[in-house]
């Protein structure tokens, strides 16, 4: 499994449709889920969002916005709005019932015209386990992704149907939402050029990308860095000098943090013991692990089990 699709691998949509939202200005909408990440995506109309750190960023038609949690977060026709607003609603897409799922919206109007409609798509996304941490320690507070009128159109014919409350439409809208989040993670990490984390400009390097992804698939087997240069192709030496340069650090201590990385994970969130998980991460023994853990922890992987349950 690739990087980015085993760090979204414990995070899913738990999802939420606002089309066809008719907002009088001024007006501000509260996101209080507290969730890992939200995302919002403007159709029609424009807005501000407004963090709690009071970041701002503006928002229109066609752009996606990434919002990491799990601090709660504004979006209003304009910054001022949040002070002086005329209309104030909440979205909480984490309850038994999700408000944001019904057609009535704490007093958000609903309506097919879309004349001074701002209609928004917004999908909370739900943690499971500590694997996502991973993934947000990558992104900024807020990243803004512009995805064109088309893609909008589309989403909105979706959201639509969402909101009809079909059978089914809930999943779908769900997994919509799933598929908008890579697709929209993907397109900021191509824009962010050495911004981007280590591991995704590796895998946009045709001569390390064999090799991370043999790794990846593989994060088991005894990797040396003649092993990852046969994967690639071409000698260790030129192999050791591209990773250094395009990853940042060299070829074993990028695997070294990967398989700590993925030791921690299994710590957190399996019951697995410790002689597995040493086997599952590339250590012949406990011992062996323990000690590497440790090292790059400061823990023994017992207390830090011991620390995470807490």
């Amino acid at each position: 499994m690739d990087p980015l699709s085993s760090l979204l691998s414990g995070i899913r949509a738990e999802g939420s449709v606002v089309t066809h939202a008719v907002l009088e200005a001024p007006w501000t909408i509260r996101f209080a889920d507290r969730a890992p990440l939200t995302m919002v995506s403007v159709l029609r109309g424009s807005g501000t969002l407004l963090l709690s750190d009071g970041t701002t960023q503006t928002v229109g038609v066609g752009d996606t916005a990434i919002v990491r949690g799990p601090d709660p977060f504004h979006l209003a026709d304009r910054p001022d709005s949040v002070q002086h607003p005329h209309a104030q609603y909440e979205i909480a897409c984490f309850t038994e019932q999700p408000a944001c799922t019904a057609q009535n919206l704490d007093g958000i109007r609903w309506d097919s015209d879309p004349d001074g409609a701002t209609a928004l798509i917004v999908g909370a996304y739900r943690a499971s386990g500590r694997r996502h941490e991973r993934l947000l320690r990558t992104l900024p507070p807020v990243l803004v992704v512009n995805e064109g009128t088309d893609v909008c159109a589309w989403l909105e014919t979706a959201a639509a149907d969402a909101a009809r409350r079909s059978a089914g439409s809930q999943a779908l809208m769900d997994r919509l939402l799933d598929w908008g989040l890579v697709c929209t993670l993907r397109t900021w990490f191509e824009q962010a050029g050495p911004e981007a984390p280590s591991w995704y400009r590796g895998l946009a390097d045709p001569v390390l990308a064999p090799a991370l992804r043999a790794f990846h698939a593989r994060p088991a087997e005894g990797w040396t860095v003649g092993a990852l240069a046969a994967e690639s192709g071409v000698s260790r030496a030129l192999f050791a000098k591209r990773f250094s340069e395009t990853m940042g650090r060299p070829p074993l201590t990028y695997l070294t943090e990967c398989r700590m990385d993925e030791a921690e994970t299994l710590l957190s969130d399996t019951d697995l013991a410790v002689a597995q998980i040493a086997r599952t991460v590339g250590y012949a023994d406990a011992f062996g692990f323990s000690a590497a853990f440790k090292r790059h922890r400061g823990l023994s992987p017992t207390a830090f089990r011991s620390q995470a349950a807490a």
